[in-house]
């Protein structure tokens, strides 16, 4: 039994896939030394592995082992060059519990089994409403593995406000969070049946999510597949995203955020907000989608915004998206309003330029394929439409609608967009280059015999 223990153990270290130098500029060993196994850590070398198991875990998804968790958590943090493994095959029940940074070095969290929450929510500790699983203050960490992380939301969901409307509204927690770090990978991790929201990134920087899978019901309520808030330099990169709300929702604060080869659906769609509820501001600029595949969703690409809102939303552009059966696939609602009560009407509203849909086909089962639900007194502006083909799932006809709404159409635009007002010369006569902001923050600029390529996804564009 030793034996295999032990030969499990190599063959996982053998296999990690280390955070490259081609992610943050920073190297560690593509291999591990073969190490001695001792009964909580082992290494050789400068690798350093920390088994949770060592820590008392029991690993059978009854017992509780958020107690040896977090002891693994704070020696391996407190480690040169530490590697935190979860192993596979077992089970880990962990109450809903804060991992602090910063750490000694840079530290590597291999997760091969499954962490699982309690199921009852009378039970949750009600000093932690609000997270399940929080990762803070983090610098080079990387997440990996192919394990799972179970939020068990099927009681959150059967006593929330959004099923039943007789149920009192109350906090739910975010089943996985990265809070206040920077440079940070998260990859082939599946995270499951959160309570609220799947995977949130909040307040940080450099931030790279690829391969990862999130699965919730698709009635499951306020379940967003990956939040961004506050955020900037963020990549999503082969993510598949089953879920009840916004596969991806993206939201005050937050820039640079670039997303490629994404697969979404059932759900809400993509989508920039909401914003400015409440009479806040909210400011989301240089968003890059570049080739998606959206499913059987509410809406498809989606910017949502409250009247009385401040701030703005800038520089976004959406390429090579397939909508199958989407209702609402594109859409821009300055008049959102997410509550039991009707809203009331008010002037100031989140200013929104700089729209740019490319190279979108597809299906939808809505009347109006394309809507530009605009503020009359904060109208939108320079919004440009390229290759649209949205067909109606059943044959009939479809159409655009606009209000309060400028911009143009250039190509083949199904259904047409001739309601976008034409007073944004700018806009219609393409004249003006596009500039884009590259990561090392060095500029150039695209003259209009170039302007129809497609960026890089190490390029976050905007028109002038």
């Amino acid at each position: 039994m030793e034996k295999l223990v032990f030969l499990s153990l190599l063959i996982l270290l053998l296999n990690l896939t280390p955070l490259g130098a081609d992610t943050f500029d920073e190297d560690i060993d593509e291999e591990y030394e073969m190490p001695e196994l001792l009964p909580q850590q082992y290494g050789r070398g400068n690798k350093v592995l920390v088994n949770v198991d060592g820590f008392g875990a029991a690993g059978d998804g009854v017992s509780d082992d958020t107690q040896a968790l977090v002891s693994a958590w704070k020696l391996a943090c407190s480690t040169a060059n530490p590697v935190l493994l979860v192993p596979e095959g077992r089970r880990y029940l962990v109450n809903a519990t804060k991992f602090q940074g910063p750490c000694t070095a840079s530290m590597i969290i291999q997760i091969e089994g499954t962490i699982v929450a309690p199921d009852d929510p009378e039970s949750w500790d009600p000093r932690s409403q609000r997270t399940w699983l929080n990762f803070q203050n983090l610098t080079m960490a990387l997440f990996q593995g192919n394990g799972i992380i179970d939020g068990s939301g099927s009681k959150w969901w059967s006593t929330s406000c959004k099923r039943n409307k007789t149920n009192p509204c109350r906090e739910a927690p975010t089943a996985f969070t990265i809070e206040l770090s920077s440079s940070v990978k998260v990859k082939d991790l599946t995270i499951q049946n959160s309570q609220q929201m799947n995977f949130a990134v909040s307040r940080s920087q450099s931030i790279r999510v690829t391969n990862v899978k999130v699965s919730s019901p698709g009635d499951s309520p306020n379940t967003d597949g990956i939040h961004i808030t506050g955020s900037t330099n963020v990549i999503l990169q082969n993510c598949k995203i089953e879920t009840g709300d916004d596969c991806i929702s993206i939201v005050n604060g937050s820039s640079n955020i670039r997303m490629k080869n994404i697969d979404c659906g059932p759900g809400h769609g993509i989508s920039i907000g909401s914003l400015g509820k409440n009479n806040s501001s909210g400011i989301v600029e240089k968003v890059f989608l570049d080739t998606a595949v959206i499913r059987s969703t509410t809406n498809g690409l989606r910017i949502k915004t409250w009247q009385g809102g401040l701030g703005y939303v800038r520089s976004v552009r959406f390429q090579r998206v397939t909508m199958d059966n989407v209702s609402n696939p594109i859409i821009i609602d300055q008049f959102y309003c997410d509550s039991p009560k009707s809203c009331q009407n008010q002037t100031s509203a989140v200013e929104i330029s700089k729209i740019m849909y490319q190279d979108i086909t597809g299906t939808t089962r809505s009347k109006e394929a394309i809507q530009f639900a605009c503020s009359d007194t904060v109208p939108c502006s320079r919004i440009f439409l390229k290759n649209i083909n949205i067909q109606s799932e059943d044959g009939g006809t479809v159409e655009t609608f606009c209000n309060s709404a400028s911009g143009t159409q250039v190509g083949n635009v199904q259904p047409s967009a001739e309601c976008l007002s034409m007073a944004d010369n700018k806009m219609t006569t393409l004249q003006e280059t596009e500039v884009c902001s590259i990561q090392s923050n060095r500029q150039f600029s695209i003259n209009k015999s170039t302007i129809n390529e497609a960026p890089d996804m190490e390029n976050s564009c905007s028109f002038l």
